[in-house]
């Protein structure tokens, strides 16, 4: 027997037991119903996905996802050809995987980890998979979103779903800090929403562009969701949150819009409330408490769930809509009526993370002990439906036939949808295989479906579409663009007017009441329709106009969508006096022009939208778009420190430039930074890189390499000459910190001349945090090194001659001052060197930048 433990959000540390094969026992199912162990894994599972081709994807936290497919794994695993760099560290890992809705087309396959750099960031990432479906492609990564730096391990979130607004959603966790859950400006503790290329939808409930909130904000504090899914038909939205000591929560984010902006109170609540208590806060649909005493059922880790809403329901009409959740600590899986709340208990000894619904009617959970995927079925199936109803086109007052067929002894129920095929209810009387009736025009699209029924369970067919004609529908409108074009394109913030003309053959020529205009902008055109609305890229509404024959509308000059593979479609649909209707469409591509930023020197670092480039880049823009660009006041190339100067084209350091209609290069323009007059600067001993340092308004920077230690120490030093007593100060205001540079340190020295082994004193903090004193007494003496603390950068260090006594300081404000220690050295002479000292730790530059800098030479 081999004990391990994991913690998935709770308070306490959930303990588990694998037990070997021969011990492992299946779950208790209720009567009637048995499981299949369908696929496993050989490291820990996170998390599965049902393909609609019936191939099983489980993640594994070492950054593994595994592929089945009728009881047999396929050889390689998915991310064999684009290894994920995964960091596992706790909760961390490879949590989450989601197809794209059009996967069969475009091939994309989402996936939530956690990458294993300084920050521990999570990251939603898009891979295209290889033809067969099973195999991501080499070099196809593309980030689509990353988390705000993950210090806890704990407390990840991980789950990512597309709502049935072809959004993709993303749940997070609160970074074990509770209060970061009810802040806009974090995106830990939320369910996020994105479009499917990371760009934020317009109407997230907190998008304010360029404002503090995090605009891809969906829903709030929430403690760690671990798992949420959405209601097949309806979309309505449950999410499973593990909680801290007492309660396990189901929250319910609504349908669809009304979702938006709801916060579900974590950490001011945990479980259920009154809603007078907390009027802000959307109570849970159900909690459930940590003791069995208090609730039944009890639990604490609350992880999968799915809703019984499948093409076949082979379970039973009583399970129809019900939703699965399951809980990893005590190993239970039960389902609640979401209308009643009626809990039933399901099965118990499963140790379930994660629960699907195949379209067979069949229950599948991933047991996180055995690792295993087990397929839940109920012997004898109800009905499954074998020919679906079709579309018809009809014209009115002509009869239509709908028919349907369906295995097993089934009696049939006729459903009608409204017209935009969202509601259904049933037709009186049409309980038949075939639907026959004469249609009107109230008809248009309309749907009809049946659903087949018999005592061992109910499946629902496709919906079939009716479309009506009459006579002879309006001809073709036409669309004119009467102005606001240059070179038969739109440019950004430039007026653009429209008019449309439409005649029917039964009405002759159609006024405005007749017209509907929208306006669309449409973005990410290089990857093809994404929303299967026959218009290329991400269709965004824009504007719509009823009861005009023209209009103007004007593009957008600012925005999150800065890449020029956008346009503009104007649709326009006429409907004449028996309700047909007849549309055109006509695209608009934007002028766009190249912009090179340029710098002089050339490599040095610019921003473009607020992102780092290295000049010169190169980027297509819309002609009119505005676009902030930037150049740092300081920054420091191969080795050498530079000062702003200027842009070529007058604007400030960071200034908006708008687009102009033709190629043009921006070019900012720097010159070597240097030191005041007197100061000096040299490399001391031998180092790996030489070294710089420069001033600009009392900011100093500092480039060195070397080490400080030993009998020969190595360091770039910039320098003053003073006589008898002196002292230096200076606050160290910044010292990178990476893994390869922790021992990097800046601070304050003085010493006895400018050889590698002279006598002599420093005082600073390193890289990775504590304060460093090290001090030499005589020339070629091995260096003393001792901690002094540890220091929180900005941080104040100053030493102090008198004689030959050296006394170090260090101070957090400036004010006040601890003195650390004095040091005797041998005859420092009537002339030291004073100043500022930068080593690396290693054979490479590390650089650090120094303010109120006071020598008293």
């Amino acid at each position: 027997m081999i004990s391990f433990s994991v913690r998935i959000g709770a308070a306490i540390v959930v303990s588990a037991l694998v037990l070997a094969p021969a011990e492992i026992c299946a779950a208790n199912l209720p009567a009637g119903f048995t499981e299949t162990s369908v696929a496993s894994v050989g490291s820990l599972p996170t998390a599965m996905e049902l393909r609609p081709d019936g191939k099983i994807f489980i993640t594994q936290k070492s950054g593994s996802m595994a592929v089945w497919q009728n009881g047999t794994e396929l050889a390689a695993n998915f991310f064999v050809n684009a290894p994920l760099s995964v960091n596992t560290l706790s909760e961390r890992g490879l949590l989450g995987v989601a197809f794209d809705p059009n996967f069969a087309t475009n091939r994309y396959v989402y996936v939530y980890y956690t990458t294993d750099t300084a920050d521990f960031r999570n990251r939603v990432s898009r891979f295209t998979a290889d033809s067969s479906g099973n195999l991501a492609l080499s070099g196809s990564e593309q980030i689509i979103w990353e988390g705000d730096a993950h210090a806890a391990g704990y407390h990840n979130g991980g789950a990512i779903h597309f709502g049935p607004d072809g959004k993709l959603y993303i749940a997070t966790g609160d970074n074990a800090n509770g209060s970061d859950s009810q802040l806009l400006t974090s995106q830990h503790g939320k369910i996020l929403r994105v479009n499917a290329d990371g760009t934020i939808p317009l109407d997230n409930p907190f998008y304010d562009s360029t404002g503090p909130n995090i605009d891809a904000v969906w829903s709030l504090g929430l403690r760690n969701p671990f798992t949420f899914t959405f209601q097949p038909g309806t979309g309505r939205l449950f999410i499973n949150d593990v909680g801290q000591n007492t309660w396990e929560e189901i929250n319910d984010g609504g349908l669809s819009q009304s979702g938006r902006g709801l916060n579900f109170g974590w950490p001011t609540t945990e479980g259920d409330f009154k809603q007078s208590s907390f009027p802000e806060f959307a109570r849970p649909f159900f909690a459930y408490n940590h003791n069995a005493a208090v609730t039944k059922p009890a639990g604490n880790v609350i992880t999968g769930g799915a809703f019984y809403n499948p093409s076949s329901n082979t379970f039973g009409a009583e399970y129809q809509g019900d939703y699965f959740f399951a809980d990893f600590g005590v190993g239970w899986i039960y389902r609640i009526d979401p209308v009643t709340k009626q809990v039933t208990r399901f099965a118990t000894g499963a140790g379930a993370v994660d629960l699907k619904v195949g379209d067979d009617g069949s229950l599948y959970y991933l047991a996180f002990g055995t690792r295993e995927v087990f397929k839940v079925t109920r012997s004898g199936a109800g009905p499954q439906i074998t020919i679906q109803p079709e579309d018809q086109t009809v014209e009115v007052g002509k009869p239509v036939t709908f028919a349907v067929e369906a295995s097993g002894s089934a009696s049939f129920q006729w459903q009608r949808s409204d017209n935009n095929g969202v509601n259904y209810t049933n037709i009186n009387g049409a309980t038949a295989k075939t639907l026959t009736f004469t249609v009107s025009l109230a008809d248009h699209n309309a749907r009809f479906r049946a659903v087949a029924s018999n005592a061992k369970g109910s499946a629902t067919s496709s919906a079939a579409r009716l479309t009506v004609t009459s006579g002879s529908a309006p001809n073709a409108p036409v669309v004119t663009i009467t102005g606001g074009l240059t070179d038969s394109k739109f440019v950004a913030g430039q007026a653009i007017s429209f008019s449309g003309t439409a005649t029917d053959p039964e009405d002759g020529t159609l006024g405005a009441n007749s017209f509907s205009w929208t306006i669309s902008f449409l973005t990410s055109l290089d990857q093809g329709d994404q929303d299967n609305d026959q218009l290329p890229g991400l269709t965004r509404p824009f504007l719509t106009l009823d009861d005009v024959t023209s209009g103007t509308f004007t593009p957008v000059t600012v925005g999150p969508y800065t890449l020029a593979d956008v346009a503009y479609a104007i649709t326009l649909v006429v409907t004449d006096s028996e309700g047909l209707t007849s549309t055109t469409r006509q695209i608009i591509s934007p002028k766009t022009s190249t912009i090179t930023l340029a710098s002089v020197p050339a490599g040095l670092l610019l921003t473009r939208d607020g992102q780092p480039v290295v000049a010169p880049d190169s980027f297509v823009s819309v002609a009119g778009f505005q676009r902030p660009i930037g150049a740092a006041a300081v920054q420091t190339s191969n080795g050498a420190i530079y000062e702003f100067v200027s842009w070529s084209n007058g604007g400030g350091a960071n200034h908006t430039m708008s687009t102009p209609l033709v190629d043009t290069t921006y070019t900012a323009t720097y010159a070597a930074a240097t030191l005041p007059a007197g100061w000096a600067s040299s490399e001391i001993g031998t180092v790996g890189a030489a070294g710089s340092s420069g001033e600009t308004s009392g900011t100093f920077l500092v480039n060195g390499a070397g080490f400080l230690r030993g009998k020969a120490d190595s360091f770039h030093f910039a320098y003053l000459e003073a006589t008898g007593d002196c002292s230096i100060t200076a606050r160290v205001v910044e010292l990178p910190f990476s893994a390869g540079d922790q021992n990097a340190s800046a601070g304050v020295m003085i010493r006895s001349d400018l050889t590698a082994g002279s006598a002599g004193m420093f005082l600073g903090p390193q890289a990775k945090g504590p304060l460093q004193l090290v001090t030499r007494d005589r020339p070629g003496r091995a260096t003393d090194s001792a901690g002094a603390g540890k220091a929180s950068l900005p941080y104040w260090v100053r030493i102090i001659r008198e004689g030959n006594v050296l006394t170090a300081y260090r101070s957090s404000n400036g004010s006040t001052w601890t003195k650390l220690r004095s040091k005797n050295t041998v005859a420092l002479g009537e002339s030291v060197f004073i100043g500022l000292a930068v080593s690396s730790g290693k054979s490479g530059l590390q650089s650090a930048t120094f303010d109120n800098v006071t020598a008293v030479p």
